[in-house]
């Protein structure tokens, strides 16, 4: 009797087989649980659309405050040797307000520090071959108002003053709005700086704390490799953030959890749009971006893990400006689905990885 018997053994098989079609059946679900991720992975992965012929083309003030026609922008893929020792990209949407205010500040700052080589144009090498100049590149994402005849008539109006000359403030406007991650990635592509940092056009961030990003950018490069970040996150105690809404702090707050949850753990800050890059990382990280809206931060910020690009987060100083064009509620849901979306990408090799890399070099 027992477990010998005929009853007994076909007891016992049928408890196998039961355990093995539960196994295979668990197996199964997980499989095509994988393939359909990787399937809607597919089907709503980001896909930058091409510039146009216009857009890879600028306009600027002459020295004697007229406007040029249309002028070819420089190509940061496949340009050698930088022309000018800091690039200032500043996406714009609707910016026609604050605009004025953020560009006089930059121009004051970049006069004073890189405007020291006046027999010069803007963009020639001193006898070491490190570069001198700036420029800013203005990209009026598409807007709808006069963000791109803001800009270049309050050139105008400066330009006489002898703080910059022909081509140190250009202006390329898109024609259809792509997001901030687009017009800052368009912006990149084209700037001929050693260095280049993008600035939100509201003013919100200290210009003059470039040098502090500056600095630690420098001692973190490696194969002239490097990011710096520009950060809030020593100011969560501070007027500025402590008097926000109960709803934006919520926010805030539930997407560090979220960013943390994703394995993005060592930058506190990665939204602040003031983040400093040496042309190397550009070259090696701009062209392989997909997300054009405001989760591009993380993007790059996972690019530069993957490549092993070093990074330095470096507290600045900021402070709140009215007008801001994000909706909270709206984009906060917004950029938790993108998060989602580039993660899987690239856990599923829908988006690729560059072969660059500071490390490229010693493998």
């Amino acid at each position: 009797m027992g477990e010998d018997t005929p009853f007994g053994l076909l007891a016992s098989s049928l408890q196998n087989a039961s355990a093995a079609v539960v196994l295979c059946g668990f197996l199964g679900f997980l499989g095509l649980g994988i393939l359909a991720s990787y399937i809607l992975t597919l089907l709503v992965a980001h896909t930058p659309r091409r510039e146009t012929s216009s857009e890879r083309t600028y306009r600027t003030i002459t020295k004697d405050g007229k406007t040029t026609s249309a002028l070819p922008l420089p190509d940061t893929y496949s340009s050698g040797k930088a022309e000018v020792a800091l690039s200032v990209v500043v996406p714009a949407y609707n910016e026609s307000e604050r605009l004025p205010d953020m560009l006089a500040e930059a121009v004051t700052f970049l006069h004073d520090e890189y405007g020291l080589n006046k027999e010069k144009p803007n963009g020639n090498a001193n006898s070491r071959g490190a570069t001198t100049g700036w420029e800013i590149l203005v990209v009026d994402d598409g807007s709808t108002d006069s963000t791109a005849d803001v800009a270049l008539n309050w050139a105008r109006s400066r330009i006489h003053l002898g703080e910059f000359t022909e081509g140190d403030i250009r202006v390329c406007v898109l024609e259809k709005n792509r997001g901030k991650g687009g017009a800052v990635t368009h912006g990149m592509r084209h700037v001929r700086g050693e260095y280049a940092v993008f600035a939100d056009a509201d003013g919100a961030s200290k210009f003059s704390d470039v040098m502090s990003l500056r600095q630690e950018l420098r001692c973190i490069e490696d194969d002239g490799f490097g990011i710096a970040v520009g950060s809030r996150a020593h100011m969560v105690t501070t007027d500025a953030v402590v008097k926000r809404s109960f709803i934006r702090n919520f926010l805030m707050h539930s997407f560090h959890t979220l960013l943390k949850t994703f394995g993005i753990r060592h930058i506190h800050d990665t939204q602040c749009g003031f983040k400093l890059f040496s042309r190397a990382a550009i070259k090696n990280i701009f062209p392989f971006m997909h997300t054009e809206g405001w989760i591009f931060d993380i993007e790059i910020l996972l690019l530069a893990d993957y490549l092993s690009v070093p990074v330095v987060e470096v507290p600045i100083t900021w402070h709140e400006v009215t007008g801001t064009k994000m909706r909270l509620v709206q984009d906060s849901i917004r950029m938790a689905w993108d998060l989602g979306v580039v993660r899987l990408g690239y856990i599923w090799g829908v988006y690729r990885v560059g072969p660059g890399g500071p490390s490229k070099k010693r493998r």
